[in-house]
């Protein structure tokens, strides 16, 4: 797909984050654009700073298959076809996993795989005739599994075996659809701070949840508009995959070649850094352990 002028692209996660920014690149490049997110207050800001650029907006939450199904149809009812879907909605779980709730589990797969799921399966039948192309968000956390992220990993390790075969059905069915998986690394948008934390954070890393959240925030060196940059390259190329980041790269690249030992070092790094937090708060504010 050399240009995305005049492309019709849809777009979950919209209101804020890699969607917005997304919306706003490729409306720089005339495309046209369908968006959604389950925030519509979210999505109205998003179509303010569009200005003249009018895009189809629908308030949408990814993890209910009815309701990206009608979005789907809707989005093609209104443009007569669909060139590009970017399935980019997503939340962040945190916790140990003796203390995460399977309720919090089913939810964190709800919107961040099964979301994907249903955004894949409702719009790839409208671009088969056509051709177009899937884009698929996974995470730096679908390449590397990290301490106390055991949901938020098994959604993302999900999205990038689900697309990396998809990619691989397309192909092998020689449909004009192609699929890309991206990787960001830590962006700085509001999804640490907006996490659901399991109640036992605290006790088990000896951190109040919201001072973990700040700590992962100041490790976000990566601005969403240059993920949305590095994303529409990626489809104009058809990438395979797309790392976005220093960040994505560096850790890439640690997986590939210590498979074994870079759990062992993020799990001393993670335990290094909480126990210092813990050991530096005054004694009364201390989480006490049974």
């Amino acid at each position: 797909m050399k240009s995305l002028h005049d492309k019709v692209v849809a777009i979950t996660g919209a209101g804020s984050g890699i969607g917005r920014a997304l919306a706003l690149e490729l409306a720089s490049q005339g495309a046209r654009l369908s968006l959604a997110d389950v925030d519509g207050t979210g999505l109205d800001e998003t179509v303010r700073l569009l200005g003249n650029h009018t895009a189809f907006v629908q308030r949408v939450d990814v993890g209910v298959r009815q309701q990206v199904e009608d979005w789907a149809q809707a989005t093609h009812a209104h443009f007569g076809r669909v060139d590009v879907v970017i399935n980019n909605a997503g939340v962040a779980l945190s916790g140990p996993v003796n203390s995460v709730s399977i309720e919090d589990y089913e939810w964190v797969m709800q919107v961040n795989f099964w979301g994907v799921v249903y955004g894949t399966k409702a719009f790839l039948p409208l671009m088969e005739p056509g051709g177009g192309h899937i884009v698929n968000i996974s995470s730096v956390f679908g390449l590397s599994a990290q301490p106390l992220m055991s949901g938020y990993n098994a959604s993302k390790y999900a999205v990038r075996g689900f697309t990396e075969s998809l990619r691989q059905d397309l192909r092998m069915q020689g449909s004009k659809v192609s699929a890309t998986c991206v990787f960001p690394g830590g962006i700085r948008t509001a999804i640490a701070r907006t996490a659901r934390v399991s109640g036992s954070f605290e006790a088990a890393t000896g951190t109040r949840p919201q001072d973990a959240k700040a700590t992962f925030e100041r490790l976000f060196i990566n601005s969403p508009e240059s993920a949305a940059r590095a994303i529409v390259r990626g489809i104009r190329r058809d990438r395979a995959r797309v790392l976005i980041g220093p960040d994505a790269r560096l850790l890439d690249w640690c997986v590939r070649l210590m498979p074994s030992l870079y759990q062992w070092v993020f799990t001393t790094v993670v335990r290094w850094r909480f126990l210092r937090r813990a050991r530096h708060q005054p004694r009364g504010s201390r989480p006490v352990t049974p």
